[in-house]
């Protein structure tokens, strides 16, 4: 998408307002002031107190709100986009794309449109994310990893002939944390959608196909 396209996409969105809307920093709690930045991957960019900062992530502003809560699933998130995590993140954002894409979720979206392009992700990758596993381009452990993602949502459970496909190409922890990313992020999209968490501008253009509106 064009620069001129994001901004009348988001024109005629025109989203409702946040059923829970992201807190304020300066009405954090001592605790989220001293715990949620430590989840903000550049620091300096958000915390430098010049007037070129940028604002805090919505995210961590919803999160805000129960840092007892939060703070425990943030930490839980860290580890599978961590140095520990074994999935390649290729591979991890192709999953979280297309949980996007089913959930209609565009703060994931939005964000791991960005990260997976940094991960590697290819734009004729992300135009065919809303195909799913039946796009041509894939090669047999991506397509099965898609199929994952529809299943799960689906029927809750991965069929035993994607399993096959996926434990030839995986080792066990690697099944265990693609099982647990993709549970996850449909957790948090859920979650997202209805409080009604609406994604920061975009801070780069990247070529995408529309998030269809939630419920479509």
């Amino acid at each position: 998408m064009t620069t001129e396209q994001i901004h009348e996409a988001a024109r005629q969105a025109a989203p409702e307002p946040a059923r829970i809307a992201p807190l304020p920093v300066e009405e954090w709690s001592e605790d989220a002031a001293q715990t949620l930045p430590k989840y903000l991957r550049r620091p300096e960019l958000f915390l430098s107190g010049r007037p070129d900062a940028l604002p805090m992530p919505t995210s961590l502003r919803l999160f805000a709100h129960h840092i007892r809560l939060t703070e425990p699933w943030l930490a839980f998130s860290e580890v599978l986009a961590s140095r520990n995590a074994v999935l390649d993140p290729r591979h991890r954002e192709l999953v979280v794309l297309r949980v996007a894409w089913r959930t209609r979720s565009s703060y994931e979206w939005t964000h791991h449109l960005r990260i997976g392009k940094h991960s590697g992700v290819t734009s004729e990758e992300i135009h065919a994310i809303p195909q799913g596993a039946a796009a041509d381009l894939w090669a047999p452990l991506e397509r099965a990893m898609l199929a994952a993602v529809d299943q799960m949502i689906d029927q809750f459970r991965v069929d035993d002939e994607t399993w096959q496909v996926l434990a030839s190409h995986l080792d066990k922890p690697q099944l265990l944390e693609l099982s647990f990313v993709i549970g996850s992020y449909l957790c948090l999209a859920q979650v997202l959608n209805n409080v009604g968490l609406q994604a920061e501008p975009p801070t780069e253009v990247i070529d995408a196909p529309a998030l269809p509106a939630l419920g479509t």
